[in-house]
């Protein structure tokens, strides 16, 4: 409270991270399980966008594509070709959700980047979903394509005997823990962008360091746009190898 009392006496006062708090859209201050909160608005608005990318935007196809139709079809061409790459072509059929979630994550990161916006997925629990849905959705797929011998995912055969058993224990650690990095990564990247946007925001009200500081926002503002597609191209490509485990388990 002391140090809060002399910012504001000097005139600087900034919280960066007052940005992230989840607040209720139609008044009071309490959140409750089904409150409609600025997470749902723009969660909403992501789900929107996608439909309008990829619904539509393809939905009038012409010999000569629109801009909308081209964003769609890149999108659609550069998922398919990551998908068929990274788990092989016998994965294809699960790449509508793979699609989801890469076009799903970029919007929601985009539309973070708009003033007076929320990034959703700057939040963990919006993260973790996300991330405990694909461990649980290849675990499972994993058992039911391969049965008991997807366990030979953590049996590293071509190791010395000697060491199996301990690389064993290790990618049974690692394969837990993947969840945990999935979501991190995500909104731990997000979190941080918009952290140091707000930081280096506050600083452009003194006019001595102005200038400095607005120069500071556009650079890391185009990061954060770089940033932001490159996070949602490493949640799914990420989900693809986890997707080539449970398809080929075997070392």
């Amino acid at each position: 409270m002391a140090s809060e009392a002399q910012s504001e006496g000097s005139g600087l006062v900034f919280h960066p991270m007052d940005q992230f708090e989840v607040k209720p859209l139609f008044g009071g201050s309490e959140l409750y399980w089904y409150s409609i909160s600025n997470v749902t608005l723009w969660m909403a608005l992501t789900v929107v966008a996608v439909l309008a990318i990829m619904v539509f935007g393809t939905s009038q196809r012409g010999l000569v594509p629109s801009r909308r139709q081209s964003i769609g079809e890149l999108a659609y061409g550069f998922v398919y070709k990551m998908v068929e790459d990274v788990a092989g072509k016998d994965a294809v059929g699960y790449f509508p959700y793979i699609m989801t979630l890469f076009m799903f994550i970029v919007c929601a990161n985009f539309l973070g980047l708009l003033p007076m916006s929320f990034t959703t997925t700057s939040h963990i629990a919006v993260t973790a979903l996300m991330a405990m849905a694909v461990f649980l959705a290849v675990t499972i797929l994993g058992f039911v394509k391969n049965g008991m011998s997807f366990l030979s995912l953590f049996w590293i055969s071509s190791a010395p005997l000697v060491l199996r058993p301990i690389l064993a224990l290790i990618e049974v650690i690692s394969y837990f823990v993947r969840p945990v990095s999935h979501s991190i990564r995500l909104a731990g990247n997000m979190m941080a962008g918009h952290a140091v946007i707000k930081v280096f925001a506050a600083f452009a009200g003194i006019a001595a360091i102005a200038p400095f500081s607005v120069l500071a926002i556009t650079a890391i503002y185009a990061l954060e746009v770089l940033v932001s597609f490159i996070q949602a191209y490493v949640f799914a490509i990420l989900t693809c190898v986890y997707l080539k485990d449970a398809l080929h388990p075997h070392h």
